[in-house]
């Protein structure tokens, strides 16, 4: 089976590390790597500090990154399912989250 690659979509989390966040970043994450394997040319974890947590998303090098989650703008974190979608909706459309699709849905 070949799967279709998008090696140049980057995410960028975010995490403060006044918060201790390190695990919740970490675990944001792996679920987008597990779900979108080689779809994703790179995940990063970035230190910060002041509370923060973003989810961004460049889908080619020299483009404006994509704001996915902002907790400063959002409150709390991202859910994982709406988060899933909307980095499937940017770099494959066409890909088929399962159970992901129907829990996204009903927000």
């Amino acid at each position: 089976m070949t799967e279709a690659t998008s090696s140049d979509a980057r995410v960028t989390i975010t995490y403060c590390t006044q918060c201790r966040w390190l695990m919740r970043a970490a675990w944001v994450a792996q679920e987008l790597l597990q779900t979108f394997r080689t779809r994703l040319g790179e995940v990063a974890l970035v230190p910060g500090t002041d509370g923060v947590f973003r989810v961004e998303l460049v889908r080619s090098p020299g483009e404006e990154p994509m704001l996915l989650w902002d907790r400063k703008a959002e409150g709390g974190f991202p859910e994982i399912p709406p988060l899933k979608k909307a980095v499937r909706d940017a770099v494959a459309p066409d890909m088929a989250l399962g159970h992901t699709d129907r829990v996204a849905s009903r927000d």
